[in-house]
């Protein structure tokens, strides 16, 4: 569908504009001309296959300003999503950047497992932040152009209409006739509810013909003063002090749930929603299940009690067929319902993402059933779901690919003169050298490398295939009088933090994990990396896995790598073949300009590339100005971004947090 922009000249005129204190240089330039041209000669598949440390999201923010127009970033986990976020929030501080992924990303959903009788309730505790950059994300997309999302594959789920989102939503004028009594009405039919002892996120505050309404998408506050049914100030307030931060002419407020819905479809779906149930409950009572279709019945009943009286219900997604009276089947309105028709796709890391986004159906459908056996949903609720691939390519125009390792599906849908590479590095980096040794005496071998590695004042990598082997090798490292730690799925992601910053102050020479891909971990001290049973051919030894992991030690100048293994498998030999071809690249070009390679340097707290907090970053506040009432809230308000924060992997914004969170309880 096409997106009808809302009337806000301020906004919706301005244009990209790159930041940077440095101009594309090495291969960049004609990755970005090569790619422009492609995107303006409407080719729907580019791929960028660009080598670790090329400066491939400043290549992508490149071409975002000479196209100007919305782009979808697409990362294949939440972490990398928040660091490319930060990224493009430091190439684009004027522009609107923002950050969109699901509570899946953090907790498990709604589920049921039938063999312990545990049935998990879809997780809210840190629903409210992950809310606000959700609403932040759909408000830049209808009300401007400049805007880059930066979107984990959850943006694929269901999201509510977009045309019901967009027409409930109200503009507000200074000198605009209004009534307080109407405009409280109004605001209740799109789920925001009136304050009591508390005031945050949805809810709105009443005193005399003074209403404060407090936007799902920001940490302000909208002040409108209204005397004489007359709208005669609009303020954005401080939502802590209360101090007036722009006053207003107009301004557009936005439904507080993104599956908001009117009372005529509201009424028209609880009759369908009920009539489901009742066949639902026959179904089990035939089978004499008769637990499960009491409990269809309850929580059925019970939804759409708070469905009429509220407009809202928990789990209001799942009656998602009856809402928008859609068909059995038919797809649901996503994030990319939320875009204009010519928007671009960029693909990160696609070899990861791209073949998630094929999965998530199946992974749904799955978990989804078991509800609707156990009497937990109705079978409708199945409409509640993310797209299907082909489903998801019909929403999609243009897109770009970018890796370091393309797969099979970019080079099958990517014409040879559209595959474009950026091998270069700025510093001069090459791809480190790799060694093959036999896995007798490895660990010897290992130990001699380690000691040279330690003496230079660098560090380690060593990767293994199973947590046991890691932690024993951490075990026997640290008897042998080396500081080694490992990382693994069972360290708490707050314990990391500590783990990385001894890693990179020093404290630490050695990590060990199984696949230390997914860390997010930029390491520029990293010299040595060891491969352990690198003949082991699965996904974690495939050709592109082993070129990731590679590409690790290519941020030192003295970067190399060490696969041990006792045959050498096509994985290994691909490897190794494209990582000779791209360093002959990078030498051939360093010869031709005299350069010489230099080591990256990166601030010892910068451990994720984070360099920016993301989009709706809470500003420094004046504690001495923040009212004591108001300090739990802010604590609680600190404690969800810190955690979110964690488990991105952005330790120092999580620090921060957690510091400021002491000083305000030693200040209570």
């Amino acid at each position: 569908m096409s997106v009808q922009y809302l009337d806000i000249p301020m906004l919706k005129n301005k244009h990209f504009r790159l930041v940077a204190p440095f101009v594309p240089t090495g291969d960049q330039p004609v990755a970005i001309e090569k790619l422009v041209a492609g995107i303006e000669a409407g080719q729907k598949h580019q791929t960028l296959l660009g080598a670790t440390g090329t400066g491939k999201t400043f290549t992508m923010a490149n071409i975002v300003q000479a196209i100007q127009r919305p782009t979808l970033v697409l990362a294949h986990n939440k972490t990398l999503a928040a660091q490319l976020c930060s990224e493009f929030q430091g190439f684009f501080p004027d522009n609107a950047v923002s950050y969109f992924v699901s509570y899946y990303d953090y907790y498990q959903p709604e589920a049921y497992i039938p063999h312990t009788d545990t049935y998990i309730e879809k997780d809210a505790s840190i629903n409210e932040e992950i809310e606000k950059y959700r609403h932040a994300a759909t408000f830049n997309l209808l009300t401007r152009r400049d805007v880059l999302i930066v979107a984990s594959v959850s943006c694929i789920y269901g999201l509510g209409n977009v045309t019901d989102y967009e027409a409930l939503a109200i503009t507000l004028k200074r000198g605009d006739p209004m009534q307080r009594d109407r405009l409280l009405r109004r605001l209740t039919d799109i789920q925001y509810r009136r304050s009591n002892l508390e005031f945050k996120q949805r809810m709105f505050h009443v005193l005399g013909d003074t209403v404060e309404i407090f936007p799902p998408n920001a940490d302000t506050v909208i002040r409108i003063e209204m005397p004489f049914d007359e709208i005669e100030v609009i303020q954005e307030v401080d939502s802590f002090t209360g101090e007036v931060l722009q006053e207003l002419q107009e301004i557009t407020i936005f439904p507080a749930a993104h599956n908001v819905t009117t009372k005529e479809k509201i009424d028209r779906a609880t009759e369908g929603i009920l009539n489901e149930m009742k066949e639902h409950e026959q179904y089990f009572l035939k089978r004499n299940e008769l637990a499960r279709a009491e409990r269809i019945r309850m929580r059925t009943e019970y939804d759409v009690e708070m469905l009429k009286e509220t407009g809202y219900c928990t789990g209001i997604e799942n009656y998602v067929r009856y809402l928008e009276g859609s068909a059995p089947g038919k797809p649901p309105s996503t994030l990319l319902d939320y875009f204009p028709d010519d928007f671009l796709l960029i693909a990160d890391e696609s070899h990861m993402s791209i073949p998630q986004i094929g999965g998530m159906y199946e992974g749904n459908y799955s978990r989804k059933a078991t509800l609707v056996e156990y009497g937990f949903r109705l079978p409708s609720s199945h409409d509640n779901r993310p797209l299907k691939f082909s489903e998801f390519e019909e929403r999609v125009g243009q897109r770009i690919y970018v890796s370091a390792t393309p797969s099979k599906y970019e080079y099958a849908n990517t014409p040879k003169e559209c595959l474009v590479e950026q091998i270069i590095r700025p510093t001069g980096l090459i791809d480190p050298p790799i060694t093959v040794k036999p896995t007798k005496h490895q660990i010897d071998d290992i130990t001699k490398e380690l000691q040279e590695t330690i003496k230079r004042g660098d560090r380690a990598l060593i990767t293994t295939l199973t947590k046991r082997s890691a932690e024993d090798l951490t075990k026997y490292l640290k008897d042998a009088g080396y500081n080694v730690q490992y990382i693994h799925s069972d360290v708490e992601t707050l314990e990391r933090i500590e783990i990385l910053r001894q890693l990179r102050i020093g404290d630490i020479d050695i990590l060990v994990g199984i696949n230390l891909l997914r860390e997010g971990l930029d390491l520029p001290e990293v010299s040595f990396i060891a491969i352990l049973d690198a003949d082991k051919q699965g996904f974690l030894r495939s050709r592109d896995a082993l070129i990731q992991t590679i590409g690790r030690a290519a941020r030192n100048v003295h970067g190399h790598v060490t696969l041990y293994a006792d045959k050498m498998t096509d994985a290994m030999k691909g490897a190794i073949g494209e990582t000779d071809r791209r360093r002959a690249i990078q030498q051939a070009y360093n010869t031709k300009h005299g350069i010489t390679p230099t080591s990256i340097e990166k601030a010892i707290h910068d451990i994720s590339e984070e360099g920016r907090k993301l989009e709706l970053r809470r500003p420094k506040h004046d504690h001495q100005k923040i009212p004591k009432d108001e300090r739990k809230r802010l604590m609680e308000e600190l404690e969800q971004q810190m955690e979110i924060a964690s488990q991105n992997l952005q330790f120092e914004k999580a620090a921060d947090l957690r510091d400021e969170i002491e000083l305000l309880r030693r200040e209570k």
